[in-house]
């Protein structure tokens, strides 16, 4: 009997050894999102969460400088192409669930952009069954290293069989 599609993932995992190379995920990410994708992003302050998401709008081909929505909470990113818009949500401000994120209406956007959540665990799952996950590491405390191990899941059918290692440069 086969698994049900919520309960289907894939996973890779990466070692990040600068800025340039979260960045340059990002842009790989982009060759695998599509309309209607939610990524949700976790990690500690200064993981490069943003660093990510600026490469992802550079892979997408957005109009407007990717920076840390959060003030505003959200920041819509539309295509310069042919592409679908980059929503960027920072939940980090937020402290309730879904219902405090309702007031976005990212359930509207979601199939016609991507949407990408800085903080979202325990927040925003439910707007999508299928959604990757990517969790940054990094040394906490006084230090200066800029090594990160990035793990990114895909959950669902959409990512069951997508080719996640292609994020390994």
């Amino acid at each position: 009997m086969e698994a049900p599609a919520a309960a289907r993932k894939a996973e890779t995992e990466l070692t990040v050894t600068s800025p340039e190379q979260m960045r340059d995920l990002g842009r790989r990410l982009a060759a695998l999102v599509r309309a209607g994708d939610l990524v949700m992003l976790s990690g500690e302050l200064g993981a490069g969460k943003t660093t990510l998401t600026r490469g992802l709008g550079e892979g997408l081909g957005v109009r407007g400088a990717v920076t840390s929505p959060t003030f505003v909470i959200a920041r819509v990113h539309p295509s310069l192409g042919e592409g679908p818009p980059l929503v960027h949500v920072d939940a980090y401000r937020l402290g309730g669930g879904l219902d405090e994120m309702e007031d976005l209406d990212l359930d509207v956007s979601l199939p016609e952009s991507v949407i990408v959540v800085e903080w979202g665990e325990g927040k925003v799952e439910e707007l999508a069954e299928e959604r990757l996950q990517v969790r940054i590491h990094r040394a906490v405390g006084d230090t200066t290293d800029e090594v990160r191990q990035v793990t990114v899941t895909g959950l669902g059918e959409r990512w069951a069989s997508a080719d996640l290692d292609a994020l390994v440069g």
